[in-house]
């Protein structure tokens, strides 16, 4: 099993992904691309002493940028959505 540092690369908060945390209780992390859901789950309740009811998993396409006549792409990434159970909350997203 990896290091939960390791599977998580960082938390990711946007409007949209703020109002998700206080409706339904989800918190949304990039993770590595070949993290699978039951790593992903264990790496969250292991750093964050919660407990995950779901995980749900997305690959992100990377965008096409320029910069005048140069153009590139951003690299692929992977989205993870967690939801905790009832009544929890992550310590590091209360400041916010």
């Amino acid at each position: 099993m990896r290091d939960p540092r390791q599977i998580i690369v960082r938390p990711i908060i946007t409007e949209k992904t703020t109002s998700s945390q206080m409706e339904h209780n989800q918190y949304t992390f990039e993770v590595q691309g070949d993290a699978n859901k039951h790593e992903i789950k264990h790496a969250v309740e292991r750093m964050f002493d919660v407990h995950v009811t779901q995980v749900r998993t997305s690959r992100q396409r990377g965008k096409w940028r320029r910069r005048g006549v140069h153009v590139g792409k951003r690299p692929n990434w992977k989205k993870a959505v967690v939801t905790l159970a009832d009544g929890e909350t992550m310590e590091i997203f209360e400041g916010l």
